[in-house]
């Protein structure tokens, strides 16, 4: 008689081939060692990416879920392996990405023993999960990986962690899969009211200076389209979070620029301005509000959300509108009357003007010598148009990327937002061009965070994906730096960074590379860089002492956005 069992190490396999899942990023060890053993024989249908830490394996899988919108899944193996997938599960978390993590444990008998790579990754990660859960036997993967895809990407994303035992690895059971469409008790997406949304309609239409804030969760819910058909029917400035941005295309007239700590001095200004405040798919960071005694306190607040637990936790609002934010602003559009809003649009624009002369000038068309980062990221966007996806790090670097990046097309600003992950950009940059094959993808880091996860050049190496890196080199910690020298009398206390030769390292890794230190060779570099087919290393050498600006000192309200 035959026989049609298979092992749960091959189970884990087949229910990702059934979740659609052709790519997934790892390293492998003792205690998930038998799916590794089935990785092998399914490397024709499921191609695994052997990353250098398991830090970047998560970074990685996330860098490939924001650029496609798919799920991102990351294997690793018990104790050491499993704890340093924390750092991007945690940063998944914060900002609402989907993503899978499997990792192996112990067998069951040791279990509690202290046996050796033994960790309770089940308790270390609750509170950085959507939901996680421990197999301890091979009868239970079908069902609970098909719950874990189910769970991570519905409603509002999120990154689950699956452990499963050495034994139910190895256990054979009777497989068959079926895909997770409801979870009792569980309700992603809350059903629409149409009441709210004719409330809210109510408050836009009475507006004398209403104000669209939008963040990520426009992009997470594909309402893209929806955003700008109700900003061009209303006429009503948007702005947006770092998570938001690309969402609206960043030369659209109606996109006033970025809101926060670094955002544009219009945007943050105005927000303490305006009657009616319409925020969409974001959740009111403190870096997007500043001090919450002092915010919006003349606005009427409408929030779309489909996360129950963001509606009034940081902003009181006057009407929530708890649902997708696809299918609400579908039902909002037919009731918004149409307008332009001239006068009020004319305070933004004067607001940019101020900005223009005291800041932005001199960022992009700097009389200093040394090179600046906003011009950097202004030469990147002379060479790819505003079609590149752009992944950056953490620091001063990321602050000048978004706000001075252009992009066309949604999807395509990849960063570690709530969690600020230094170390992020590199993996996440692997993870995102092989999810966009065909889009070219710029990784902008600072010569710390480069630093954090370096040895991911070698994943580059191995895998030829042809990533374009730009380091721009201060040779310091740049934004703590920066706090140092405006808050704490220019006492860089272990802030000065005493760099290596990042260019033999690249070339070590066999990936090309090229140092600017001049204005006048940036150009050339970029446009080599660009060009390549391949993968290419560019160090940029930046001014030492140069500041992001405007900037919103923690505690202070967005209307005392210092310019200098």
């Amino acid at each position: 008689m035959k026989n049609n069992k298979i092992s749960g190490a091959e189970a884990v396999i087949r229910c990702l081939l059934e979740e659609g899942v052709n790519l997934v990023y790892g390293y492998p060890g003792g205690a998930i060692m038998p799916v590794y053993d089935e990785l092998y024989k399914f490397k024709d249908q499921l191609h695994h990416v052997l990353v250098r830490h398991e830090q970047g394996a998560t970074h990685a899988a996330q860098g490939f879920a924001r650029a496609t919108g798919k799920v991102g899944v990351a294997i690793a193996t018990s104790g050491p392996g499993a704890t340093n997938l924390v750092t991007g599960i945690a940063d998944a978390q914060i900002d609402s990405t989907p993503m899978v993590c499997i990792t192996g444990q112990v067998g069951k008998h040791l279990l509690g023993s202290d046996a050796f790579q033994e960790t309770d990754i089940i308790g270390i990660s609750t509170p950085v999960t959507k939901w996680n859960y421990q197999i301890t036997e091979a009868s239970e993967i079908p069902e609970i990986m098909a719950k874990a895809f189910f769970i991570a990407k519905s409603g509002r994303p999120g990154p689950v962690l699956i452990d499963i035992t050495k034994n139910a690895q190895f256990d054979e059971i009777e497989f068959s899969y079926k895909k997770c469409t409801s979870i009792r008790s569980y309700n992603p997406k809350p059903t629409l009211n149409l009441e709210k949304v004719k409330e809210a309609a109510a408050l836009i239409n009475s507006a004398k200076k209403p104000f669209i804030l939008f963040g990520q969760g426009v992009i997470l819910g594909q309402g893209e389209a929806e955003l700008k058909a109700l900003v061009e029917k209303s006429g009503i400035p948007a702005a947006w979070t770092i998570l938001g941005l690309s969402a609206l295309p960043t030369d659209h007239p109606l996109n006033v620029g970025m809101l926060g700590m670094h955002g544009n001095y219009g945007p943050n200004v105005l927000t303490n301005e305006c009657d009616v405040l319409i925020a969409l798919g974001m959740r009111f960071d403190d870096r997007v509000t500043g001090n919450l005694a002092s915010y919006a306190k003349q606005a009427k607040v409408i929030h779309f959300e489909i996360d129950p637990a963001e509606i009034d936790k940081n902003v009181k609002t006057t009407v929530a509108v708890l649902a997708d934010v696809k299918e609400s602003l579908s039902a909002l559009i037919p009731l918004i009357e149409s307008k332009t809003h001239e006068s009020w649009h004319n305070e933004f624009k004067e607001k940019y003007e101020i900005e223009l002369q005291a800041v932005i000038n001199d960022e992009l068309k700097p009389k200093k010598e040394g090179i600046s980062m906003g011009e950097t990221i202004e030469m990147i966007n002379k060479h790819s148009k505003g079609d590149a996806i752009m992944v950056s790090d953490v620091g001063q670097h990321q602050m000048f990327a978004c706000r001075y990046a252009k992009f066309n097309s949604t999807k395509s600003n990849v960063t570690s937002g709530g969690l600020g992950t230094m170390g992020f950009a590199l993996p996440a940059a692997i993870g995102a061009k092989m999810g966009m094959p065909d889009r070219e993808v710029v990784a902008i880091i600072g010569d710390g965070g480069f630093q954090m996860t370096i040895q991911e050049l070698g994943t580059i190496f191995q895998t030829k994906v042809p990533v374009k890196i730009v380091v721009l080199n201060n040779e310091f910690l740049g934004m703590v730096r920066q706090w140092q020298q405006l808050f704490f009398d220019k006492r860089y206390a272990s802030t000065e960074m005493i760099n290596p030769n990042f260019i033999a390292i690249a070339e070590g890794y066999y990936i090309k590379a090229k140092k600017v230190t001049k204005r006048e060779d940036l150009d050339a570099a970029v446009a080599e860089m660009m060009a390549s087919k391949e993968s290419y290393f560019l160090e940029v050498m930046v001014e030492k002492e140069n500041n992001v600006f405007p900037m919103i000192p923690t505690g202070a309200s967005v209307s005392d956005i210092r310019l200098s």
